[in-house]
């Protein structure tokens, strides 16, 4: 073997171990995104995230230049039954094998000073950074129409527990 077919095979072999290394064991299922109006300054974004992978991961943030500010919520319900939104800094855990709705009423990604309206049909570029699997660019649609049905399992790919 030559010089130049053993650096042709090593290169190879690496591009083919990268492409591996970058395949991940987080998927995303049934994601959307919704605001109250056309002249709303919030919005939010729900989807199943799916680990099938053998270690638990944790979604610790969301980036995207459709708000000024993209966080990770929840709804915390006070000893009045009046619930608010909270930021949850610490990010939501995808335990092996299972998965973690974002939903109505639950978790969810939500969007602070809006850059633009959510319009029906279009796409909110967002990047979800996760512990372990890293980076993960999506695209979500809007959907102004969906129904809260605790935000899956209405037959738009949902994914079963």
């Amino acid at each position: 073997m030559t010089l130049k077919s053993t650096v042709l095979v090593a290169m190879a072999s690496f591009a083919l171990a990268t492409t591996v290394a970058a395949e991940s064991s987080i998927k995303v299922d049934d994601s959307y995104a919704r605001s109250s109006g056309a002249t709303a300054k919030a919005g939010a974004a729900f989807m199943m995230i799916v680990n099938d992978g053998d270690t638990a991961d944790r979604l610790i943030g969301v980036r995207s230049d459709a708000a000024a500010r993209v966080e990770l919520h929840t709804h915390e319900v006070d000893e009045n039954g009046v619930a608010r939104m909270m930021e949850v800094e610490e990010g939501f855990e995808i335990p092996a094998g299972e998965s973690h709705a974002l939903e109505r009423g639950g978790d969810h990604v939500m969007f602070m000073g809006l850059t633009q309206p959510f319009e029906q049909g279009t796409r909110v570029p967002v990047t979800l950074i996760f512990e372990n699997a890293g980076e993960i660019d999506i695209e979500i649609p809007v959907d102004l129409e969906r129904k809260a049905d605790g935000g899956h399992g209405d037959g738009h790919g949902a994914h079963s527990h």
